[in-house]
């Protein structure tokens, strides 16, 4: 089905493991337009749940973007390039309305660390290390990189990092709220679908409610807070509500349908 890029579904998650290791993973246009048609299938099957996105091989999530397709490029061509990646993947993994978490593996650069931080959140292996190395190419991310960095560890440590180009390992990434959890590289992905197993037990209908609602106060929305108290009206009206809290009240196990 696919050729740069691998998919298993399990437990209702659907695992996308981009596939070019002897690349180190790196994005193009090819991979690109795969993970825009994957994420349309998370989007629009119901037995998917929740997603991951990892790398093959033990080296790199994604170390980068594919840098000879930039050769012949102008700025129009450039904008058009981002402008697709954001459309197809970047902007629509961060408003999924089902949970979608990076499984870093190994180097995350460039438009990978820009994948990763697209993602809801991010765990990591003991290996991994993140960067926006594009100043080196006299370039500037054009993935969300300067948006998405200052949400996540604020203005002035990304303020440095997009400016050197330094690379960050593991520890620091956690440390400075980049990365959620830390694991060994041989249980990441297991350990990241025990997160999302625990997630997906959940009202779905709320879960989305809180993806978009948190994505909008990451970006200092004015309306952030009364549209989260329409949400929360909303959310009254659901089967899940009801069953939630006659769950509760009854001290058993939700049976959520995301109706």
């Amino acid at each position: 089905m696919y050729q740069t890029i691998l998919t298993e579904l399990s437990d209702n998650i659907l695992t996308i493991t981009i596939n070019r290791p002897d690349k180190m993973n790196a994005l193009n246009k090819d991979v690109i337009a795969e993970l825009g048609k994957a994420l349309d299938e998370v989007y629009n099957n119901e037995a998917i749940k929740a997603a991951i996105i990892t790398g093959a091989g033990a080296k790199a999530f994604v170390a980068g973007a594919d840098i000879s397709e930039f050769t012949d490029l102008d700025g129009k061509g450039g904008a058009a390039l981002a402008q697709v990646g954001q459309d197809g993947v970047f902007n629509k993994i961060e408003n999924c309305p089902k949970p979608i978490v990076a499984a870093v593996n190994g180097f995350s650069l460039g438009g990978g660390c820009e994948l990763a931080m697209a993602c809801h959140f991010r765990t990591a292996s003991e290996n991994a290390k993140f960067g926006q190395p594009e100043v080196n190419l006299g370039l500037i991310p054009g993935y969300g990189g300067t948006q998405r960095l200052v949400q996540l560890i604020g203005k002035g440590k990304a303020m440095e990092l997009l400016m050197t180009a330094d690379m960050i390992k593991a520890d620091e990434a956690k440390t400075l709220g980049l990365v959620n959890h830390i694991f060994a590289a041989e249980e990441l992905v297991e350990k990241t679908k025990d997160i999302l197993k625990k997630i997906n037990t959940k009202a779905p209908l709320a879960i989305s409610k809180i993806i978009s609602l948190v994505n909008e106060a990451a970006t200092v929305s004015p309306t952030g807070l009364s549209n989260e108290i329409i949400a929360f009206g909303a959310s009254f009206d659901t089967a899940d509500k009801r069953e939630g809290t006659s769950a509760f009240l009854e001290k058993r196990a939700a049976v959520f349908t995301g109706k």
